[in-house]
């Protein structure tokens, strides 16, 4: 009989105790802050499992770093309201700062559990099991693991879900013929529905958002994407025992860094329809945000629970109405809640007035990440980016002005962008340095699967679904080191852009420390003496430091091991 963290005494009392290694749960607690009764014994005992891969990229990676689950921790507080027990088994999580290199894929290496380690940390029993499968970079090692949990559960139900899922999903499910079904878009009611009929002897095939192959290999594409329209009548995320905590103790989080940093999300969805983007596919253009109420009291309950230091938001467009936003912040000061927050995630710049921008000061936001994409009017309008950059500099002016550090991200080497487009987003971006951004990234265009540019390039033929091409979306978001990025730019070539890239990110970094020489002393106290990165920038060189200590230790480890087998 399966449990999550949990076991049932003979009156039907539950015994909480500590998770197993690896193995998060303790679901009935997180039912009494939700509020959810206690039913459905059938459900508790279904064996439910959660799983999310290693994080893969190339060799020189840098950017690429490790965040809480935050996808699972929800799907899994949905679950558990409904009475369900599940497990999240999080290679990432368990594997913090540990590195692999996969077999027969060169040059590029993984972070977290081995496959073998992940597969071994399953539990006994499981009947469905949920795999995230967010980037499409690393769809070759995760079909490796959801081929290797197969081979170990040859009859539990195995559901892929998220961004890469939901563009692919045909692909997807033949590709991997380990896989029973994709869940499109939003996870947390389609996968509970999925988990439901299962558990009741229910063929999942047909439901509204699950995709399929039928016996003679046809494909059914579950009826479309169903957006869930309440999020207040969503669960908070279901955060395991234990679980953050490995994240706080390593120095992991999404953006900056302070001691203990807690993902939440505000929002879902956005409502711009830019052509590089998939939100629309995984989420439509239906933009809704939490009540302010329900945001603030998921706070409240973090900073007495948990003893939470900061909030990063997690959302895509965290700030699009700014009427929400000087409310939520006036709600911050009358309810005297003191709690750090940031914007790690590139936000939209119209509703970030002077105004809204002194609220965000007063009640402690201190990092907001702008994404303005191109400094090019021409490729805003090609790439339907709906942002005027006047308006976003005078934006970036007031926020400097109050002390918030800042962060652009642009984008360069799109397809019809010219060598002129191209010069104006670094000149842009180096304009913002000497303005005061505390950081700017410029990364090259990647034809990520889902977006409308995508489309446009698979019907051309010039994007050819296959294991390099998978492999090479890592390597332009991970490596700004290499010289041979993908482009399916007309003008220029991968050398070319590559230069521009490490030309600008090495310019910029100038232009930040020199002009503004207080940030060199901040940035050596903070890699090097403190639990604090007050840019991504100084986060990720402490990241990397970490895996770089990581890996010595483990040689050290090795050596010694093979001295004692020697002996």
């Amino acid at each position: 009989m399966f449990r999550s963290g949990h076991d049932v005494g003979t009156a039907g009392t539950a015994v909480l105790k500590a998770p197993p290694p690896g193995r998060y749960g303790n679901p009935r607690a997180i039912m009494r802050d939700i509020g959810a009764p206690d039913t459905d014994a059938g459900a508790a005992d279904f064996g439910v499992a959660l799983l999310r891969g290693p994080i893969v990229s190339t060799l020189n990676a840098f950017n690429n770093e490790a965040t809480p689950a935050i996808g699972l921790a929800y799907i899994a507080g949905y679950l558990v309201k409904r009475g369900y027990s599940p497990v999240i088994v999080d290679a990432v999580g368990e594997g913090l700062n540990t590195t692999w290199h996969p077999r027969g894929i060169d040059g590029y290496q993984c972070q977290g559990l081995t496959i073998e380690e992940t597969v071994a940390m399953v539990p006994d029993g499981v009947r469905v099991i949920g795999f995230s499968t967010m980037f499409s970079g690393e769809w070759p090692i995760h079909r490796r693991l959801i081929a290797a949990v197969r081979a170990r559960f040859p009859d539990a139900y195995l559901v892929a879900g998220g961004e890469h899922a939901t563009a692919l999903a045909e692909y997807s499910l033949r590709d991997c013929p380990a896989l029973d079904a994709v869940a499109l878009g939003e996870g947390e009611h389609i996968f509970c529905e999925i988990v439901e009929a299962v558990r009741l002897g229910r063929d999942p095939a047909g439901l509204a958002g699950v995709c399929t192959l039928g016996e003679n290999g046809t494909f059914r594409d579950g009826i479309g994407l169903t957006r869930i329209r309440d999020l207040d009548n969503i669960p908070w995320p279901h955060w395991p025992d234990g679980y953050l905590e490995k994240f706080w103790s390593a120095g992991k989080s999404f953006g900056t860094q302070t001691e203990r940093d807690m993902p939440m999300m505000i929002s879902r969805g956005c409502p711009f329809q830019c052509t590089f983007c998939s939100s629309a596919s995984m989420w439509t253009t239906r933009y809704l945000l939490r009540d302010v109420d329900d945001v603030l009291a998921e706070i409240k309950h973090h900073i007495a629970a948990r003893d939470i230091t900061s909030v990063q938001l997690y959302d895509l467009t965290a700030i699009t109405k700014k009427e929400w936003t000087v409310e939520f912040c006036k709600r911050l000061i009358e309810e005297g809640i003191r709690i750090r927050w940031s914007l790690p995630s590139g936000t939209r710049s119209e509703a970030l007035d002077a105004e809204t921008l002194g609220y965000l000061k007063r009640t402690g936001c201190t990092y907001i990440c702008y994404a303005p994409e191109s400094g090019s009017p021409r490729t805003l309008e090609l790439i339907k980016k709906q942002v005027s950059l006047p308006m976003l500099t005078e934006s970036v002016k007031a926020a400097r002005r109050l002390g918030l550090l800042l962060r652009t991200n642009l984008i360069i080497g799109f397809p019809g962008e010219t060598r002129l487009d191209v010069l104006r987003s670094v000149w842009f971006g180096l304009r913002m340095a000497a303005r005061g951004v505390d950081e700017a990234s410029i990364n090259i265009y990647s034809a990520y699967p889902g977006t409308e540019i995508f489309r446009g390039l698979s019907q051309k033929g010039l994007v050819r679904l296959n294991d390099a091409y998978f492999l090479g979306l890592t390597s332009l978001n991970s490596d700004y080191t290499s010289f041979k990025p993908m482009t399916y730019n007309e003008t220029m070539g991968r050398r070319e852009l590559a230069l521009y890239r490490i030309g600008f990110m090495a310019t910029n970094y100038l232009i930040s420390y020199l002009f503004y020489p207080g940030r060199i002393r901040r940035t050596f106290r903070n890699v090097f003496f403190s639990q604090q990165a007050s840019t991504v920038f100084e986060h990720r060189l402490k990241d990397a430091l970490a895996r770089r200590r990581g890996r010595k230790l483990g040689a050290v480890a090795e050596k010694a091991a093979a001295s004692r087998d020697a002996g």
